[in-house]
């Protein structure tokens, strides 16, 4: 058997430089969340069909689970836990909220990055583009209309999905008692 030796991976995670040691067969996934604790990023089909592990890296959103460590070495990796800055939710976390978008929780991080992906490339997306920019992300709770609508929200409320000053929520009844009937319990 042929031993491959283990490789030192440097890479900026959500701003930060990270230094870590992996075998060459780790994916993106398993050093953000085994070797960094950064547990957003969630392990679901490790097929790249759900986008449960969607993160950003080098501006473009990628399934964590398919790439491998090393693709990333160098590069610029931003997570569910690095779209909130200095303890501000960003606009589309806002947005998710508001909505009442974020109903069991698992898809979201996936779904909130793969949102902040489509609008720092298209700022003012229509409705058929915010359906395919978060085509490769599903939600088993059906909240799609909630987070289409949280999108769009977050579209209206800038160019950029950058922090927001004002952290101070009002959920609508919707998010508080899902319809039994489009999301049975």
């Amino acid at each position: 058997m042929i031993e491959v030796p283990a490789f030192e991976l440097s890479l900026a995670v959500n701003g930060r430089r990270r230094t870590v040691t992996i075998e060459p067969f780790h994916t993106l996934l398993d050093v953000l969340r085994d070797d960094l604790g950064l547990t957003g990023s969630k392990a679901c089909c490790l097929v790249g069909e759900c986008g449960a592990c969607t993160v950003m890296l080098n501006g473009r959103s990628v399934d964590a689970c398919l790439v491998l460590a090393a693709e990333a070495d160098g590069g610029d990796v931003v997570t569910v836990e690095g779209l909130a800055r200095d303890g501000e939710l960003s606009r589309v976390q806002r947005a998710f909220l508001e909505t009442g978008a974020a109903q069991c929780g698992f898809c979201i991080p996936g779904q909130l990055v793969s949102a902040h992906a489509l609008l720092t490339t298209t700022p003012h997306p229509t409705r058929a583009e915010v359906e395919e920019g978060l085509a490769g992300n599903y939600c088993r709770c059906a909240c799609y209309q909630q987070i289409i609508a949280a999108v769009l929200l977050a579209a209206e409320t800038g160019k950029k999905p950058e922090a927001i000053a004002n952290p101070e929520l009002t959920l609508p009844d919707q998010a508080a008692t899902p319809d039994a009937s489009v999301a049975p319990q």
